[in-house]
């Protein structure tokens, strides 16, 4: 989807490029559109912050991809419901120290 660099209205494809409705412009398909309001010096960089691994527990325990014999252990629980029967179980994930793979035990 591309907008108009002058009205910011959406652009219609025709045979010679793309047409603004609004602003009765043509523009050529080799051209570049960039959307109204967005500048270079307005794009930032994004950072992905990753969850602590202090507020896990570091357990002896083998990871099944690259051996590794530490991993951070953290719990979670599953509350669910069949046939009038109310089930709760409890889910222990692992994640390894060397390679970050990630692994379930349910109980």
């Amino acid at each position: 989807m591309r907008f108009c660099n002058g009205c910011g209205t959406y652009l219609r494809e025709m045979k010679g490029g793309l047409w603004c409705p609004k602003c009765k412009k043509l523009i050529p398909r080799n051209g570049v559109v960039v959307p109204r309001g967005v500048e270079r010096s307005d794009l930032t960089a994004i950072h992905v912050v990753d969850s602590s691994k202090a507020d896990y527990v570091k357990v002896s325990r083998m990871c099944p991809k690259c051996g590794n014999s530490e991993a951070y252990r953290r719990f979670s629980r599953i509350s669910g419901e069949h046939a009038g029967v109310r089930r709760e179980r409890t889910v222990e994930h692992f994640t390894c120290t060397k390679c970050s793979h990630s692994w379930a035990k349910t109980s």
